[in-house]
């Protein structure tokens, strides 16, 4: 199988990198180019290698994980970043998002979801744990009816299949298991999560279930 998702890998306890190396090198479709410890060896690093997807620790010396984030967006390297730590404050994970993370993972999640989650990143999705999205949605949504009011005229901009897209999307689903239950190509899929996306005014998967929960779509 020909390798086709470049992986780096910026973490300052070599231990938690070479677990990282184990787990995602035994997937033949990945290919890790690179490691560093800190923040400023990962720019040196990520503008040489150029990989599709960086796993970010956000614990580091010299240079952190969120300023690293926040500098390779300003600089437009391509690089998708999935923030991966053992901290899951509502605070880090919007200031992660926000400094351009596609992806927040816990340290502690599973050998086979982390994989998974590369792939999704590589292919152009969003991701974070489950318990953080759960623990995010409540967070930014509570307390405020008017949040309901606007995600309601927004979901109302949809078309009925879009607006089933998005209450997929705000369930966590991939682009591929949205296809497999909605009886879709998933080529299909992704054009109308663009269209969701425009619709919506967002630009991440994140935003989009956020829209959802606070019109009452998910049954949470």
């Amino acid at each position: 199988m020909a390798v086709s998702i470049r992986v780096a890998i910026v973490d300052d306890d070599a231990l938690v990198r070479a677990g990282l190396r184990m787990i995602l090198g035994g997937d033949p479709s990945i290919e890790i180019v690179g490691e560093a410890a800190d923040g400023r060896e990962a720019l040196d690093l990520i503008a040489r290698v150029s990989p599709h997807v960086v796993l970010m620790d956000i614990r580091m010396p010299r240079l952190d994980g969120l300023e690293t984030t926040q500098t390779l967006t300003a600089r437009g390297d391509g690089a998708r970043v999935i923030v991966l730590t053992t901290f899951d404050t509502d605070e880090l994970v919007l200031t992660a998002l926000r400094h351009g993370a596609v992806g927040f993972l816990l340290k502690d999640t599973p050998p086979a979801d982390i994989v998974d989650a590369v792939r999704r990143v590589a292919a152009g999705e969003s991701t974070l744990s489950p318990s953080v999205t759960a623990q995010l949605i409540a967070t930014v949504t509570s307390g405020d009816g008017g949040r309901r009011r606007r995600a309601s005229v927004l979901l109302g901009r949809l078309t009925e299949r879009e607006r089933e897209v998005a209450v997929s999307v705000g369930h966590g689903l991939s682009n591929a298991e949205i296809a497999a239950q909605l009886f879709m190509g998933v080529a299909t899929v992704k054009t109308h999560v663009g269209h969701v996306f425009a619709k919506l005014e967002v630009t991440n998967r994140v935003q989009v279930a956020r829209t959802v929960h606070d019109a009452g779509l998910t049954g949470e």
